[in-house]
């Protein structure tokens, strides 16, 4: 990933962090946003150390605090990003940013509040959406977009709610600028990852940035575009 440069958002902790570890390990330019600030410096610092053993000589970390339900602070992080790199623009955009409210498996349709089923869609759909648009300016010529997803998007699972549903909106958004757009849009299946989100249960975060490196570089682009590339696909082609 020597030359490009990526922007993920929620990337102080979890997913985001992982891939924002990854990708900096394989010479990438990475500028973090999340609404944690403190937690923003801090990771920025700790892939600054990163960086320090990377081979690649021209890479960069930085990162902006970064509500993604505020279009204005997401046109200010992939306009930093932009600048960042070493060639200008945009090469890669992981929109990680989530948030669940309540525990995994215990929050059934029919019994959400309207504030939980609103922050929901605010930040898993419409920031999905968001971070995308925003970034369109500044994406360079085969720029890559990928977004988290998992089953419970598509498989009707009891007990998640409005949270299935923010996901299942995600993949959708995704879908429409594959559509629409010459860029190269797809969701990343991973399965059950160990995070805040789905209550510590699943497999480690860093066990699967792998596959976010793969889809950045190496996968088909015409596999990914308007697609959801699951797990098994993943090792299937990097055997």
């Amino acid at each position: 990933m020597n030359g490009t440069t990526a922007v993920v958002t929620g990337g102080t902790r979890g997913i985001g962090r992982a891939v924002a570890e990854t990708f900096v390990d394989e010479g990438a330019t990475v500028v973090v946003g999340a609404r944690d600030g403190d937690g923003v410096a801090e990771t920025v610092d700790a892939l600054e150390d990163r960086l320090e053993s990377s081979e690649s000589t021209d890479a960069a970390a930085a990162g902006l605090r970064t509500d993604v339900r505020d279009e204005f602070d997401l046109e200010r992080l992939v306009e930093t990003a932009s600048r960042t790199g070493p060639s200008g623009g945009i090469d890669v955009v992981v929109p990680a940013a989530g948030v669940y409210h309540g525990n995994p498996g215990s929050t059934p349709t029919d019994g959400e509040s309207y504030s939980a089923f609103d922050d929901h869609w605010r930040i898993n759909a419409r920031g999905v959406f968001g971070t995308i648009l925003e970034a369109l300016p500044h994406l360079n010529d085969g720029a890559r977009v990928l977004v988290p997803t998992g089953a419970v998007a598509r498989e009707a699972k009891s007990g998640y709610g409005s949270y299935a549903i923010s996901k299942a909106t995600a993949e959708a958004v995704a879908r429409g600028f594959a559509a629409d757009t010459d860029y190269t849009v797809g969701c990343l299946d991973l399965g059950q990852v160990a995070t805040a989100l789905s209550g510590g249960q699943g497999r480690d975060p860093e066990s699967i940035t792998g596959m976010f490196v793969w889809a950045a570089t190496d996968a088909d682009p015409d596999a990914i575009d308007g697609t959801v590339v699951d797990l098994r696909t993943w090792k299937q082609a990097t055997r």
